[in-house]
């Protein structure tokens, strides 16, 4: 007989409803995308499972961000310019998750959201300079986009602090409370 995980479902619905707060109204880069990367590289010990539920639920919220909520720039689309890099950093947070969380502490949660959000930064940004036009294709121009986006990464790191928090928080705290839910 099968029988039903119920960690392993919440953690899933974590997820999924992190992807959906997306659309609530945020400080430009207050996201959760990161912190669900992680925390589905941390949790979902189903290496598929943890690449493709978080890749999943980011690219659904983002049909829905930008198909509906954002659908007055531009007419209905499966991908967004620079999807690509966003979501290379996506699959890279996934692996810091998956290979530094092993073992879960505060200190270990901390440093890997920390960095997470500085390799998201840095991969996007980077993304940005190579497949824009806004910046010439020379150090300089990749210097300047990465300071032209230095206002933009307070976002980028608060959300990863304050969703990684939430996650790991709210999971860790009900296995404590519930049981049932150790995973």
């Amino acid at each position: 007989m099968n029988k039903f995980n119920i960690p392993y479902v919440v953690v899933i619905s974590l997820i999924l409803l992190a992807s959906f707060s997306r659309i609530i109204p945020h400080i430009p880069n207050f996201t959760p995308i990161g912190a669900m990367a992680l925390f589905g590289g941390a949790y979902l010990k189903n290496r598929y499972h943890a690449f493709l539920i978080p890749i999943a639920s980011l690219w659904f919220s983002d049909l829905v961000i930008n198909n509906f909520i954002y659908s007055f720039y531009s007419d209905f689309t499966w991908f967004y310019s620079g999807f690509l890099w966003q979501y290379l950093s996506f699959v890279l947070i996934i692996l810091i998750g998956h290979f530094f969380l092993k073992k879960l502490s505060i200190k270990s949660v901390f440093f890997t959201t920390i960095s997470s959000s500085l390799l998201f930064f840095i991969v996007t940004n980077f993304g940005v300079w190579i497949s824009g036009t806004m910046y010439p294709l020379d150090f300089q121009g990749l210097t300047t986009c990465y300071v032209m986006a230095l206002p933009f990464y307070k976002g980028t790191l608060l959300g990863f602090i304050v969703y990684s928090t939430f996650l790991f928080g709210i999971l860790e705290f009900s296995k404590i409370k519930f049981q049932i839910l150790k995973i």
